[in-house]
């Protein structure tokens, strides 16, 4: 018993430890943009647009936090599709929806600096094994390459 409890101990200890998952998760991308954070998500946003994807939702973590008087450093998600994708998507797999939108996580740094993190979307979409997925993922993949290359100018 005293074994356990020990166990127990040790492993709540441990478990802070790991909650800033310093090492970013398989088919993650992280870039530290060098740019201020409103910049950034303002080229981000018009990179976006410029690349045929749209923005389906924009989740403001510094917003509501905000709205209950606290201030926390610059935290969006900003979330992308296409309708022509979402089709495909779902002619290939109905159960890769969940996936859709996909992604894209900036942070505000603490020198005042945007860093940019998001799943490739073949990574996202792997799991689903559908080959007209995959193509389609890794069309995707450019498009946020492109992205990323345009909101980094």
């Amino acid at each position: 018993m005293r074994c356990a409890w020990l166990f127990i101990l040790v492993l709540s200890l441990a478990v802070p430890a790991l909650a800033g998952n310093p090492t970013p998760l398989s088919g993650t991308r992280v870039v530290d943009t060098g740019q201020p954070f409103a910049v950034y998500v303002k080229k981000l946003t018009n990179a976006i647009k410029a690349n045929r994807m749209g923005i389906v939702g924009d989740a403001c973590a510094t917003c509501g936090a905000k709205s209950i008087g606290v201030t926390i450093p610059g935290n969006r998600v900003i979330m992308i599709f296409n309708p022509h994708f979402a089709v495909r998507m779902l002619k290939a797999s109905v159960a890769a929806g969940v996936e859709a939108p996909l992604r894209l996580y900036v942070t505000e740094r603490a020198d005042g600096t945007a860093r940019l993190s998001y799943r490739l979307p073949s990574h996202v979409f792997a799991p689903y094994a559908a080959p007209d997925l995959d193509a389609m993922a890794r069309e995707l993949d450019g498009i946020f390459a492109r992205i990323v290359e345009a909101a980094g100018r």
